[in-house]
């Protein structure tokens, strides 16, 4: 039997909500999205996650289980007026003969506001129920009068048993497949290539079987899986392939303080055609996690960055984004603030919620200054300085410091200050 030409992604893409793998906290009995879809209910919604993890199959298998009306567009190749024809067409019947139709936008990240404004109507009226996919983050991407509209589900990565339950069902079920000798000898290498991704799993893994085509038996080991996929997998592919490997080399490079490796990965991504407000919010995330308080013109310069980028667009951006990644590689780092809310955040779930103290607490009735409530509270600008030492935490968290200074001055120079005003209390 000759290797299909259909990708064995495609072949194995699931119908039924029985036979999708993965998503268990929104599909499992009783989960949220579960219980909507048991119920026959489906708002709006938006799936967000990235590559690889079901979003389109799930959009299908919805539609399917609900018995509605589907259709698909992407935001790649759509505009507003294919928008418009598909609304059209739900509100007329036309194609569909009946209410409810289900519009599935592929990548809705892509869609300009004006194209995603046009959707605003159908989904208010409910002539169409909208799953939009993205691998961006909704609160970027979404304008906020559709998001409000659309309830937000976040899928995650596929783990390592949910990658080998995919890999043995494709096995065990997909024509060509069942006429080889398959021995899966190692998988290391196929779960960290694939990277959670179902679809880069089985592609590789078609390359690796399809490569010992003239063999009696296939035998699967790392060596041979990385050896394989280093040959076929793309340069660059801003819908998967290396995507988060290259955006991951490229942070790593400034916060390495390496402007030339910083600016070669941003080229990558440039020539890749990768969204340029991508890059630029992933700088600012950077200036605000590995340059912080060490140079707070980082995080300003940044965001400005963002301004200009979302204004200008390619290609005249790649020199905006340029000198960014210039200036944030050789600025100073530091991640005391990134390491103090993690570390806080520890503690407030260890620790739960932890009363307020009742001088700290906001007394707008009688009732309540009559509780206690703001009383003994020390205003500050009251006092020399504007300072006065009291006490700010929860009972039992007095002494906690959450904030320490790296080896950067600058923090450093912020450590002393808070030492200096409060003495022994954050030592």
């Amino acid at each position: 039997m000759i290797i299909p030409s259909t990708p064995l992604a495609e072949r194995m893409r699931p119908f039924t909500l029985e036979e999708y793998i993965g998503q268990n906290h929104l599909l499992a009995e009783g989960a949220s999205l579960r219980r909507a879809l048991d119920a026959g209910i489906l708002p709006s919604i938006i799936l967000w996650g990235p590559p690889g993890v079901g979003k389109t199959t799930l959009a299908r298998i919805i539609a399917n289980k609900l018995k509605r009306p589907f259709s698909t567009l992407s935001a790649i190749s759509s505009g507003v007026k294919d928008v418009r024809e598909v609304i059209q067409r739900a509100e007329s019947g036309g194609m569909f003969n009946q209410e409810g139709t289900i519009l599935f936008i592929d990548e809705i990240h892509r869609f300009s506001k004006s194209q995603q404004d046009s959707l605003l109507g159908a989904v208010e009226k409910g002539v169409i129920t909208l799953i939009g996919a993205t691998t961006e983050n909704p609160s970027f991407e979404v304008i906020s009068a559709l998001l409000s509209r659309c309830q937000v589900y976040t899928l995650e990565s596929h783990g390592k048993e949910e990658l080998q339950l995919i890999l043995d069902r494709a096995i065990s079920m997909d024509q060509w497949l069942k006429t080889k000798d398959i021995v899966l000898e190692e998988t290391n290498a196929l779960f960290a290539i694939s990277g959670g991704d179902s679809r880069k799993l089985l592609s590789v893994f078609e390359l690796v079987v399809g490569a010992q085509e003239k063999e009696d038996q296939v035998i699967v080991t790392d060596e041979l899986v990385t050896n394989i996929a280093q040959q076929n997998i793309a340069r660059y592919d801003k819908d998967g392939e290396q995507h988060y490997d290259i955006v991951s080399a490229f942070i790593k490079s400034i916060r390495g303080s390496d402007a030339n490796a910083g600016i070669y990965w941003l080229a990558r991504m440039v020539e890749g055609g990768e969204d340029p407000k991508f890059i630029a919010r992933r700088l600012i995330i950077l200036a605000a996690e590995d340059i912080g308080i060490a140079n707070p013109n980082a995080l300003i310069l940044a965001n400005n960055c963002f301004q200009a980028v979302t204004t200008i667009g390619w290609p005249e951006s790649r020199i905006i984004l340029a000198q960014c990644v210039v200036y944030l590689a050789t600025s100073p780092k530091g991640n005391a603030s990134y390491i103090a809310i993690g570390t806080a955040q520890e503690e407030v779930r260890k620790s739960g919620n932890l009363p307020v103290p009742l001088p700290l607490r906001n007394a707008p009735t009688k009732l309540m200054k009559e509780l206690g409530y703001g009383k003994d509270y020390l205003y500050s600008h009251n006092f020399p300085g504007n300072f006065v030492q009291q006490e700010f935490m929860p009972d039992g968290l007095e002494n906690s410091q959450f904030f320490k200074a790296g080896s950067n001055s600058r923090e450093i120079e912020i450590e002393k200050y808070i030492q200096e005003r409060w003495g022994d209390k954050y030592k």
